[in-house]
């Protein structure tokens, strides 16, 4: 099965889950993503193979027909969906935290979020708390592996050795090099992050790796890093950086058409001035560069982010490292 169509299954059975009515196959295809573009016979071939699809392998989609609506409703009862309770031994659990950690996909989660935040723009009530979709549910405990400084970095743990990088401050367009020395990689809200000793600045210090520019050079010998005994590395990415950044507005061209959740969130849409006619140009509120591009580079090729700069380098960064 293609990623593409994965992500789409999962959203569909999100969305479904997270209603607190039966929505119809209209209001689906307009908060799905993977549904927006087909045109209507395209989407109800697409929508009757995605239902029997989840069907076959045992998850149950109710159909609800309301005398006072001309189209059946649909939706996914949690009493129905849900599994038992599972008893795992201790060592089980830890197998199996360890593995959702390392290999949870941090792109199906920002997709299934945007599913809900196209529910949500559009007037439909949702559950936040169904299928684990709170701040501290299970879609978001999730990490991406996909940022390309992942794989240098964890060598240089398990080795012990001295790193260099190019690195981007948050909020800002300069980088700077850093010499560290790795204490350990760790996720946090769906983010990699770095902790260590930054030698240039003389104390420990943690690195978001997606902000971490070009390679990443080894410095020095295997085995001459030493982790200081204690060092609580979870506690060292636990800052508040998102709440203490400061709003800004993104401009963004969408394509006419497409991306109807994102023009209701707009603060305005207007038609681009130096772009062809298919193009709008709209004006979104963001705080986080790193969370507003997992949003922008989801949609494909129907945005793209004009400024601020930080925030345009931080989608091309998350396409070019989807592409590797």
């Amino acid at each position: 099965m293609s990623r593409r169509k994965t992500e789409r299954l999962l959203n569909l059975v999100i969305c479904l889950l997270a209603t607190s009515r039966p929505l119809s196959a209209e209001q689906i295809r307009h908060a799905v993503p993977g549904y927006d573009r087909d045109g209507d016979e395209a989407f109800q071939r697409m929508f009757e193979r995605d239902k029997n699809e989840l069907r076959e392998i045992g998850i149950p989609i109710d159909v609800v027909r309301d005398p006072w609506e001309d189209e059946p409703g649909y939706r996914i009862r949690r009493e129905s969906y849900e599994l038992p309770e599972i008893t795992l031994e201790p060592d089980e659990a830890a197998v199996l935290g360890l593995a959702a950690q390392v290999w949870q996909r941090a792109s199906l989660a920002e997709a299934a979020s945007g599913a809900l935040l196209k529910l949500r723009a559009g007037g439909v009530a949702t559950d936040e708390t169904v299928g684990g979709l709170g701040q501290t549910g299970v879609l978001e405990l999730r990490v991406d592996t996909r940022d390309p400084a992942f794989p240098p970095l964890w060598e240089a743990v398990r080795d012990r050795r001295a790193v260099r990088f190019d690195y981007r401050g948050a909020g800002s367009e300069s980088v700077r090099a850093r010499t560290v020395e790795p204490w350990g990689v760790v996720s946090r809200r769906g983010r990699w992050y770095l902790a260590g000793f930054d030698r240039d600045r003389q104390a420990p210090r943690a690195f978001r790796l997606s902000r971490i520019t070009g390679q990443v050079a080894t410095v020095g010998r295997p085995g001459a890093v030493q982790v200081p005994e204690g060092v609580d590395l979870r506690a060292m990415v636990d800052f508040p950086e998102e709440s203490t950044m400061e709003e800004r507005v993104a401009v963004v061209l969408v394509r006419r058409g497409t991306c109807q959740g994102l023009r209701q969130l707009a603060r305005a849409v207007r038609p681009a001035r130096e772009e062809p006619a298919e193009w709008d140009e709209a004006e979104l509120a963001f705080s986080d560069p790193e969370r507003l591009a997992g949003w922008m580079a989801s949609l494909g090729s129907d945005v793209e982010v004009v400024e601020p700069p930080d925030a345009r380098e931080a989608v091309i960064a998350r396409l070019k490292g989807a592409l590797a």
